[in-house]
């Protein structure tokens, strides 16, 4: 069954809400973005992959001042997979205090619980070089 208008805006705004919650220090909100037991793979930036909601809120108090003070989100793009699950490819891009940026690609696989849409896996993919080099 494809995806309504209505669930694609959802998704949207799910991948969305986790930079507003983030960026405003809203950290024990973020069981409304993930799955209790979501995996947060950060393997790209040289660390373990998080494991659950309450390890990626500890890990954004734990970076304390070095976090972005902006997380913004474009480029959704979302596919449906077998067993009610979406793929969300989408790009981040970071601005910190300093006024640098950043660029990575988001690759979620969101599913529908009864409290509605949440990202149960995200791999956040850092961009080093041009043209995925």
């Amino acid at each position: 069954m494809a995806l309504t208008l209505e669930e694609r805006v959802a998704i949207t705004e799910l991948i969305a809400m986790h930079g507003h919650l983030c960026d405003s220090g809203e950290l024990d909100r973020l069981e409304e973005v993930f799955t209790v037991d979501v995996t947060y793979d950060v393997t790209d930036f040289g660390q373990e992959p998080l494991r659950g909601v309450a390890a990626c809120a500890a890990a954004g108090r734990a970076l304390g001042d070095l976090n972005p003070v902006g997380h913004h989100v474009t480029n959704v793009v979302l596919t449906e997979q077998d067993g009610g699950r979406v793929r969300a490819l989408s790009k981040g891009i970071g601005v910190n205090a300093d006024g640098t940026t950043a660029s990575v690609t988001y690759e979620d696989v969101v599913v529908r619980l009864d409290q509605g849409w949440r990202i149960s896996h995200r791999r956040v993919r850092a961009h080093r070089a041009p043209l995925g080099g």
